[in-house]
């Protein structure tokens, strides 16, 4: 391998202790609430349900450098259900790629924190995401120049359970293991909710683990609330040397951190006024979840 494609180690900050994780997730999800109340709109729900997942990404898993976002050996991250970009932004502001300045600013015209994530705004996504079952067709292609170019970089993708409902994702699922992909990893944020109810009641993608472990994929299901399993099943997922690639089925709770918004369709996508703001506010730091 020539000099120019040594990777070199990721000057990202790390998290080491569970308590500080613990911590990270806290701000995150006030954050979270905070800038989705500000902008009158958003997706809460789904971004409250992503939280440990990215924060255990940005903060311990993903090789990656905020002062260098074009990095070429970077890991990639993915997210393909881009309704969830408010717990991305507070991901990359914690981690250091924007300034907290710009938190108020979601949505907003002009706002490099578009309501679904915008690479033109925002350069130091991999990809302007939101119309849904294309993320993991994204993946597969970045995936696929790793190995053409003799990079080792790995891609992470993560998609709305809902989402798995679109056949795109089928036939991706398909030629990622036929491509021997290994990495490349998959994080289904299991949630159990799409935008107008619950699965079971509108097209169950049940049993998921199964499903893609007959597609060929290294398929586990993990409590992905527990920083004690969502770190070790992603530096797994990381370090994988296998031809197969990597399905994390990540069970979670949608709105996970608020009572009132825990498991309630309403919050798919409707911002709390301010007394809700407040109310969510004062739980999440009452909790120290």
């Amino acid at each position: 391998m020539s000099a120019a494609l040594i990777s070199s180690p990721s000057k990202s900050r790390r998290i080491d202790s569970l308590d500080d994780f613990k911590g990270l997730a806290v701000r995150m999800r006030v954050e979270i609430i905070k800038m989705i109340g500000a902008a009158g709109s958003g997706h809460p729900g789904g971004s409250l349900s992503e939280v440990e997942l990215l924060a255990a990404l940005y903060f311990r898993v993903l090789r990656h450098d905020p002062a260098n976002p074009a990095w070429p050996d970077r890991d990639r991250f993915i997210l393909s259900k881009g309704h969830g970009c408010p717990a991305l932004y507070v991901a990359m502001i914690e981690a250091g790629y924007l300034d907290p300045a710009v938190l108020p600013t979601l949505r907003k015209l002009g706002s490099p924190l578009q309501g679904h994530p915008d690479k033109r705004m925002l350069p130091a996504l991999e990809a302007s995401t939101g119309s849904l079952g294309q993320g993991l067709s994204i993946g597969i292609g970045v995936a696929l120049a790793a190995k053409l170019d003799k990079r080792d970089y790995h891609t992470f993708v993560m998609v709305g359970d809902g989402e798995i409902q679109e056949g795109q994702n089928w036939e991706a699922a398909m030629f990622a293991p036929f491509h021997k992909l290994g990495n490349l990893t998959l994080i289904v944020d299991y949630n159990h909710q799409q935008l107008d109810g619950f699965l079971k009641d509108i097209l169950d993608p049940a049993p998921l683990r199964e499903k893609f472990a007959a597609f060929g994929w290294n398929a586990v299901e993990i409590d992905s609330h527990d920083f004690g399993q969502v770190i070790p099943a992603l530096e797994k997922a990381r370090a994988n040397k296998s031809d197969k690639p990597t399905a994390i089925i990540a069970d979670t709770i949608k709105g996970k951190g608020v009572s009132f918004m825990e498991r309630q369709v309403k919050w798919h996508g409707v911002a709390p006024k301010p007394e809700e703001v407040a109310a969510a506010v004062k739980e999440l730091e009452a909790a120290k979840i």
